[in-house]
């Protein structure tokens, strides 16, 4: 009997090398990707340099008080940065999908240091390097060369924690999503993830508005011994003779760093299978009996209709359109209610909830791909495509708001401002679609083959980042005058919002959607060729 042969160890230095060749092969020939990629250079060069000056500030101030309120804060945000925001707004590199080693003989091991390895090969990995450098700077000047060494110590396994969690929680979320049964866990997760920020960002929001500096002191230490912050003190610790602390703070960190791995590694064997268990799933189904498309009965049977009711099955079981309805779900509910709770002004809070929102369409024909083909052989007009897919978006997204205004407007006691302030949301939502509609028909690009609902290919994190920017300024700035209306006017405003804001929002919607139908009629074949890739 033949034993079977081991399988030999892979280093992970070939997956940098076939990210980078990936990255390149992306690059080439394309100039509006290599125009978007310099842009993501200069961005994170200009907040890696941006971040090492803030983060030397107490150094050169020779302040270990500010420091221990800077360091820990600052760390934590910066690995709830590295959580949040490529869910919200850049998505994740996803050049090395795992679902394209399913079939080659990879330990599972080896494909997770892999996959680290090119992970910390990127733009965000270097930029969050070279800005926590600074508070390895901080380290050195108040406390000499042990400080230093810890720190360093302290930034690196901080960067690694970083990376490791953003894999993870995108990992799982992506599986969690790709099953119907288990969205609501996914929901969930999101929320008790978001339900963290909550009382920090409320306790600094109070603590900031009284000037009570020992009270912000006292949330730095407690964040210091969190593995959210407690990477980024060690230094400090050294600083303040507490050098027992360092080995204590760093089993903390190694200890989360572990357990993330493990999770992460549990759910890319589910990524790598999520596309055969997909097709199995879709072949089952073909099989069965004839499926009305008109899903929603009161829907006209027209064209229209047609359309409203394919886009609302595809917004309720594709795993791109569900990451994006639970992202703005969540962000919708708990970024204003800290505020709320505080006594603060949550007005501009709304603003940015109302450009959450339509942000979801800035990209919409790169969800369907290629099948986009299918509207552009049946000569579907511009206007009626844009505003059936604005239509179903928005029967998802108005009861959110709904809600939304409700909540805020209980939790801060100020039950009467409900319908001003839904007319506010509404307002916002309308001038965000006027603004990403024309966006999504003139900056379409395309997203990569992968079962991870935010996976972003070379290039697509720049864009998706700045078109979301773009797009939430914009919108701002565009809506602030009916904020500054309510400003002025006071008690009055609470029985006229609700009318002036659907107003307000129906006529950027309808001049927006407007220039984006119209355009969509001339653009139909590059809009098809720019969302299905090569």
């Amino acid at each position: 009997m033949t034993a079977t042969p081991a399988v030999a160890a892979v280093s992970p230095w070939p997956f940098v090398r076939l990210k980078l060749r990936l990255i390149g092969n992306n690059l080439r020939g394309r100039p509006v990707r290599i125009v978007l990629f310099l842009t993501g250079v200069v961005v994170a060069a200009l907040l890696a340099i941006g971040g090492y000056a803030i983060f030397a500030v107490p150094g050169v101030a020779d302040s270990a008080r500010a420091a221990g309120i800077l360091l820990p804060l600052g760390g934590a945000a910066l690995v709830l940065g590295w959580l949040f925001l490529p869910i919200v707004f850049f998505g994740v590199d996803e050049s090395l999908d795992p679902a394209r080693f399913a079939l080659l003989p990879l330990p599972r091991r080896t494909l997770i240091t892999g996959l680290f390895v090119a992970s910390m090969a990127g733009l965000p990995a270097v930029s969050t390097l070279v800005a926590t450098g600074g508070m390895v700077d901080t380290a050195a000047r108040l406390g000499g060369i042990g400080a230093l060494v810890a720190e360093l110590a302290g930034i690196l396994c901080g960067l690694i924690l970083c990376v490791t969690l953003s894999r993870a929680v995108t990992s799982a979320f992506a599986t969690g999503l790709r099953s119907r049964r288990s969205r609501e866990l996914a929901v969930v997760l999101l929320a008790v993830l978001a339900s963290m920020l909550g009382p920090i960002q409320l306790a600094a929001v109070a603590a900031a508005q009284r000037a009570e500096w020992d009270a912000i002191a006292t949330v730095a230490r407690v964040v210091g011994w969190t593995p959210l912050g407690a990477p980024f003190t060690l230094g400090l610790d050294v600083v303040a003779d507490r050098a027992w602390a360092v080995p204590v703070k760093l089993l903390i960190v190694l200890v989360t760093i572990v357990l993330l791995l493990r999770w992460w590694a549990a759910t890319v064997e589910n990524a790598m299978l999520g596309g055969v268990a997909a097709a199995g799933g879709r072949a089952a189904g073909a099989s069965g009996a004839p499926v009305d498309l008109l899903l929603v009965r009161w829907l006209p049977r027209t064209a229209f209709g047609a359309l409203v009711s394919r886009e609302l099955r595809y917004w309720s079981r594709e795993t791109r359109r569900r990451a994006a309805l639970i992202t703005f779900t969540v962000a919708g509910l708990f970024l204003p209610i800290p505020l709320a709770m505080s006594g603060g002004n949550a007005g501009p809070t709304v603003l940015l909830i109302g450009a959450i929102g339509a942000v979801a369409l800035a990209n919409q024909f790169a969800y369907d791909g290629s099948a986009y083909a299918a509207n552009v052989i049946a000569g579907v007009p511009g206007r009626l495509e844009v505003h059936s897919r604005a239509t179903a978006h928005a029967i998802f997204v108005v009861p959110v708001m709904v809600v939304i205004a409700i909540v805020v407007g209980v939790v801060s006691g100020d039950a009467a401002s409900i319908p001003a302030r839904f007319g506010l949301l509404v307002a916002t939502y309308g001038v965000g679609l006027g603004m990403v509609l024309p966006l999504s028909v003139r900056a379409a690009y395309a997203l990569p083959a992968s079962t991870s609902p935010f996976a972003i290919s070379s290039g697509g994190g720049a864009a998706k980042g700045l078109l979301t920017a773009g797009v939430m300024l914009g919108t701002v700035i565009v809506a602030l005058p009916l904020q500054i209306l309510a400003w002025t006017l006071g008690g009055v405003w609470p029985w006229i919002g609700l009318p002036a804001g659907v107003a307000y929002g129906a006529a950027a919607y309808l001049i927006g959607s407007g220039i984006a139908g119209d355009l969509l009629d001339r653009r139909m074949p590059e809009v098809l060729a720019a969302v299905s890739g090569r």
